[in-house]
């Protein structure tokens, strides 16, 4: 007897389970957690995309979930993720990309370069290798992980340095997510200037959903198309690291390829630069912008967005372990947080040179 087509299929839902299983469980948790805090105080001073966050760092830090769990939570935190980007170009129009006018465009290419400008003399005065200053500062410059994934087969970085840049970039894009909407609200900011002060700030562009949310839609869809435009810097990024790296940084001690990813001679993919739920968002935000989704559409869709969104948070948070910060070492870790600062300071003078702090 033949096996059924879709044996397949059902395979990797089996093996997908668990995992995604315990993501849903943490969300819905969340969720009430946010139930029980409007009903005692009226309203939600934590969302359910930051409990979802806390909820999976507390399980984490409790309990390691072994490999029978892992290919579920990866699919959550990255597969459900992207998925909920997409969706979200249901929620904006190419108009309000256009309404950030082209000093605000301008504006957050310069803050992108200045930033990996002053975080890799940071790493350097910091005596940090010049290929481990530079991914850091790519990856808080521009996109976090998927930055410096990108950034480096292009300068031929050691496996090493990837994995201490990457595994920072993971506890300190969580704490990032908890703190601006304190920062925020404590400052007084409005929903434009804070989602385009997130948007500069945050990692991942997922992210920039827990970190807006409670400063309203506006600093939602703002923080969403700013982030966009910062992640699509990579490309030119990139490009010109591939062109300035073989001239400007020294060959590895060992005199070794690179571990971390193709040789830089290598002709990169688009989609290295652009990922497909980049694409994906700009597709379902022209089809917004021409009028093919119906109105009626538009709430229900942002509604799952949101819902994937908060158990891609959840997977999120049970892949953080703290102890990976002692791990990466004081020079590192003094290095992100003094880069991290520097792009703080770079975002607020953008607002006020387009007047919005």
């Amino acid at each position: 007897m033949t096996k059924p087509a879709n044996f397949p299929l059902l395979h990797t839902a089996r093996t997908l389970l668990p995992g995604v299983g315990l993501c849903v469980a943490l969300t819905a948790a969340a969720y009430a957690l946010q139930s029980v805090e409007v009903l005692i105080f009226g309203k939600a001073w934590l969302e359910a995309l930051v409990l979802a966050i806390l909820l999976g760092t507390c399980v984490r830090s409790l309990w390691s979930p072994d490999a029978g769990w892992q290919a579920g939570i990866c699919f959550s935190a990255r597969t459900l993720l992207e998925i909920s980007v997409v969706l979200l170009g249901v929620s904006i129009s190419a108009a309000s990309v256009v309404s950030l006018g082209p000093v605000l465009l301008v504006g957050i290419a310069a803050v992108v370069a200045a930033a990996i400008l002053v975080s890799f003399g940071i790493g350097t005065l910091l005596g940090l290798p010049p290929r481990m200053a530079l991914l850091v500062a790519c990856g808080n410059a521009i996109c976090g992980n998927s930055a410096i994934a990108a950034v480096a087969p292009v300068i031929r970085a050691d496996a090493k340095d990837v994995a201490a840049s990457i595994a920072f970039t993971a506890v300190l894009g969580v704490v990032v997510v908890l703190g601006l909407p304190v920062l925020g609200l404590a400052a007084g900011m409005t929903g434009l200037s804070f989602g385009i002060f997130a948007g500069m700030m945050v990692y991942a562009v997922p992210q920039v959903l827990a970190a807006t949310v409670p400063l309203g839609t506006l600093a939602v869809q703002m923080g969403t198309v700013v982030k966009l435009v910062r992640v699509l810097m990579l490309g030119p990024v990139c490009f010109v690291l591939s062109l300035l790296a073989p001239k400007l940084l020294p060959e590895q001690p060992d005199g070794s390829a690179i571990t971390a990813g193709p040789a830089p001679t290598k002709r990169a993919s688009f989609a290295q630069f652009v990922p497909w739920f980049i694409l994906g968002f700009l597709a379902l935000m022209l089809c917004r912008t021409f009028g093919l989704v119906p109105a009626g559409w538009i709430a229900p869709i942002n509604q799952v967005a949101t819902v994937l969104t908060v158990i891609s948070m959840a997977a999120l948070g049970l892949g953080v372990d703290a102890r990976t910060v002692t791990r990466a070492g004081g020079r590192v870790t003094t290095a992100v947080v003094l880069s991290l600062a520097g792009l703080g300071v770079l975002s607020l003078l953008l607002l006020d040179v387009v007047h919005l702090q």
